[in-house]
């Protein structure tokens, strides 16, 4: 990167103080193909005057569809029924086997009802979810309107949600939020969905939670590390549905993503303004 003007990168790629002195003060740009941006030190790349482009809502529906997939594997167990069929496990019908829990007349928490937490909402009210919950650092009654959703306390979403998905960006704030409080206070019953960033939930308390049946499912489209190490706990258990981070994986989604981080690039060099530019 010695020498570069522009920098295009991933969410995977660690743009940190030390790859901002390598790049050297000619740096005038970066532009990350992804929505989130926990992965570029924004404190040291304001202090230098860096440019930051990034590629927010064209991901929205292709992760908001994932959200509502991962939520029904977990809810309705499809991974662990997919593998009775291989295994032999499916003999003959039983009022009771592989039984799960239904959206109808439930309600669903959201932690963080931005562009992804209300296009999940959308997608679920047809399910006939009887009342929305939401939180995040403020009340958005324009936004909670659509879906008749009440803005309560982390805690109060946690104990009367039968489903919870976290959509909130990563800040200190929402760090390690979803913890071993947080997941004592939800219902038995309860399943529990992470498409934001993993490092939102302190996995060895959702280990606890599912493995000692506080709460019933959970699916997580994002760990801690990535990837997840093959041997890890949440991997040992039929009630916890993890996949690869693949939250905006369309061909149609990924191609808009390289072509928007590459105009918003293109732009940040020329010094004209990007068409989705981070304010810092």
């Amino acid at each position: 990167v010695a020498g570069t003007r522009g920098l295009l990168c991933l969410l995977s790629d660690r743009i940190d103080r030390e790859v901002l002195d390598a790049a050297g003060p000619g740096l005038k740009v970066i532009s990350t193909m992804s929505v989130g941006f926990d992965h570029l030190a924004l404190d040291e790349i304001k202090k230098r005057g860096i440019r930051v482009g990034y590629t927010p809502d064209v991901l929205t529906d292709a992760t908001a569809e994932l959200s509502v997939a991962l939520l029904l594997s977990a809810c309705r167990r499809l991974p662990e029924a997919a593998e009775q069929v291989k295994s032999g496990g499916w003999t003959t019908w039983k009022p009771l086997w592989m039984c799960g829990f239904g959206l109808s007349d439930s309600t669903v928490g959201i932690i963080g009802l931005g562009r992804i937490g209300q296009a999940v909402a959308r997608r679920l009210r047809p399910f006939g979810v009887k009342k929305f919950l939401y939180t995040g650092s403020g009340p958005k009654p324009e936004s909670a309107a659509e879906f008749g959703a009440e803005f309560v306390p982390l805690t109060r979403l946690a104990e009367e949600s039968d489903f919870v998905v976290v959509t909130c960006a990563l800040t200190p704030a929402t760090q390690g939020m979803c913890n071993k409080d947080f997941f004592s206070r939800m219902k038995k019953t309860s399943v529990f969905v992470n498409t934001s960033r993993g490092a939102v939930v302190n996995q060895e308390d959702l280990y606890n939670a599912l493995s000692q049946g506080q709460i019933a499912a959970a699916g997580l489209d994002v760990t801690t590390p990535e990837p997840l190490p093959t041997d890890h706990p949440l991997l040992s258990l039929k009630n916890c549905v993890i996949l690869p981070h693949i939250g905006s994986a369309t061909y149609a989604t990924r191609s808009t993503m390289a072509v928007l981080a590459a105009n918003n690039l293109l732009a940040g060099l020329r010094g004209e303004p990007m068409p989705h530019e981070l304010k810092l």
